[in-house]
């Protein structure tokens, strides 16, 4: 298991290493994104903000009143929707005209996690918004958005070998690589996962007493 995880670690490293063009790109759509979402936040009117205050007050409230959370139910779901998201961007990334789309789920991606920093913190307040949001969002997404860039970069990577390469072996092979890579990938989404339910959910549950 030991052996297995250095491996997982040297190839997400070499990845790193032989692409960092193509992971400056992502990342800045990645950060683009999170600045759309606090912009949006910024500009959000009183209607819709009393809402989505009802809506984390309501949360926090079940939340509380849950005696025993169903783990597993919550693994799977977690899983389910993080691993299709995956699979999403591992096949818009296996094609040339499927790159925008990867593209825009990262935008979007970043723009639903600058929202939800900032929605958090500006009313729950600070010391219990990022309370809220290191538990929450933060714990889970060490591994997940990590995952979901790597891929992204994989199919970005793909992509320019098309475009260069019109050879259809070489494609075959480049194709290969993407979906072995994006496997591997999709095993950090797994553990990820289950850091999202077994250690994030019930962190959260013994902290939200005190919101």
């Amino acid at each position: 298991m030991k052996e297995k995880g250095i491996r997982i670690k040297e190839i997400i490293k070499d990845h790193v290493i032989n692409n960092k063009k193509e992971y400056i790109i992502v990342v800045l759509l990645f950060v683009i994104g999170i600045f759309l979402g606090v912009f949006f936040v910024n500009n959000l009117g009183e209607n819709e903000r009393t809402e989505v205050q009802d809506y984390l007050n309501n949360f926090v409230e079940k939340m509380k009143q849950i005696e025993k959370i169903d783990n597993i139910s919550l693994l799977k779901t977690s899983i389910t929707q993080n691993i299709l998201l995956g699979i999403i961007i591992w096949f818009f990334g296996t094609t040339v005209i499927g790159i925008p789309i990867v593209f825009g789920i990262i935008i979007y991606r970043g723009f639903c996690f600058g929202y939800t920093i900032s929605i958090c913190v500006s009313i729950m307040g600070i010391s219990k918004g990022l309370a809220f949001v290191l538990i929450n969002l933060l714990l889970p997404s060490i591994l997940l958005i990590p995952a979901i860039l790597a891929i992204s970069v994989s199919g970005f990577k793909l992509y320019k070998s098309i475009v260069k390469d019109k050879a259809k072996e070489n494609i075959k092979l480049e194709i290969l690589r993407h979906t072995i890579f994006s496997l591997v990938m999709f095993v950090v989404i797994i553990i990820s996962s289950l850091i999202e339910i077994f250690i994030s959910t019930n962190i959260l549950k013994l902290v939200i007493r005190y919101f």
